[in-house]
């Protein structure tokens, strides 16, 4: 399950761009490795991003760990709606579970990013190890 319209971070979080607005979650695969997701700490809106920086924390039942931004630019919305549903991080991670929208302020970023099939044997390695 891993969209083939989006680019994807060697730490687990995924971008999906339209019309130079960022939508950004983490993978499938980092939601099944944290477990039972029960917190997610996320930016204000207005706030600045930066690429490869932390931008927010999730909490689940067996690990707490940081979010990293995988684009620059301004926070133009959060998902509200996990701060009383967090759990909607594992039932959709690349629908309901979305974490905030960043207008992009470098799309040159996103060449540094994965493809779907490149972040598929990413994982593959990283699981194999």
């Amino acid at each position: 399950m891993t969209p083939k319209d989006n680019r994807y971070a060697k730490s687990h979080e995924y971008v999906h761009v339209e019309g130079g607005i960022a939508t950004v979650g983490i993978t499938d695969y980092a939601q099944t490795e944290l477990g039972d997701v029960v917190f997610v700490e996320l930016p204000q809106v207005g706030s600045q991003v930066e690429a490869n920086e932390e931008f927010g924390n999730i909490e689940s039942v067996k690990a707490a760990s940081e979010l990293f931004a995988p684009v620059s630019g301004e926070v133009v919305e959060v998902n509200d709606e996990l701060a009383s549903r967090p759990e909607l991080v594992n039932s959709d991670p690349f629908g309901d579970g979305w974490m905030m929208k960043v207008k992009l302020s470098n799309a040159e970023e996103l060449d540094a990013l994965m493809s779907a099939e490149e972040y598929e044997e990413y994982v593959e390695k990283e699981a194999g190890e």
